[in-house]
């Protein structure tokens, strides 16, 4: 227990250590993210000026305060240099929301213990990743683009998956580096590699069975999930 909460002190430690100065960054980030990789972005929601934890939109209980679009929505979401130029100029402190799904790199999530111990394992095995976005809170694996039916079959094949895997398919979104949220920074575990081309991301299928087989062998408890 002591390593896991050691290498989740270090995961903070990486992400609250990106904090300042991150406006001027964002511009740039979401022009290669869209330009560059061809992933559509759109600004999420940001957070109250009054209150830097809580969401900028009306729900009180929002559970992503500040990660999710708003106005303009999810459906908005482009590689269109011109508008995303125009959104980050016009709200440069806004988060980048990724749409995931379609074209774009699917996630595989889970809470940041049992994320980091996954990561872990994994590298152990020596299983191949993609880039890892990481918050406080949650660790996400990029994959490949999947369909619902796809995920279907895949989970309906297994004895066991861990209840708080969370899957961000077609319709759904996250939020990418270096943005700023109710739960924290938004940084990279695993950055992708320098460079103009879009980074390479595994499929869904190799992911889940690694994940859930590191989890097994490790034996993640409820509580870590």
């Amino acid at each position: 227990m002591r390593e896991i909460l050691g290498r989740r002190s270090r995961l903070l430690s990486r992400l609250t250590g990106r904090k300042s100065d991150r406006s001027p960054s964002l511009k740039g980030a979401a022009l290669t993210f869209a330009t560059a990789w061809k992933w559509p972005v759109v600004p999420g929601v940001g957070l109250d000026r009054r209150d830097g934890t809580r969401c900028a939109c009306p729900d009180p209980d929002c559970t992503v305060p500040g990660a999710h679009p708003l106005d303009p929505g999810l459906l908005t979401a482009t590689t269109d240099e011109r508008m995303v130029s125009w959104w980050w100029t016009n709200r440069p402190d806004a988060p980048i929301v990724l749409a995931t799904g379609v074209g774009a790199p699917c996630a595989v999530s889970l809470p940041v213990i049992a994320g980091e111990r996954a990561l872990a394992a994994l590298d152990e095995m020596g299983i191949r990743l993609g880039p890892v976005v990481a918050t406080p809170a949650r660790v996400f694996l990029l994959v490949a683009p999947y369909s619902m039916e796809q995920l279907g079959e895949l989970l309906y094949a297994k004895d066991y998956v861990p209840g708080s895997l969370r899957f961000h398919g077609e319709g759904g979104y996250i939020a990418l580096p270096p943005s700023e949220t109710g739960q924290g920074p938004v940084g990279w575990e695993r950055a992708p590699l320098p460079g103009s081309a879009a980074p390479w991301v595994p499929d869904v299928e190799a992911v889940v069975d690694a994940v859930v087989d590191a989890l097994t062998r490790t034996g993640v408890s409820a509580p870590e999930l």
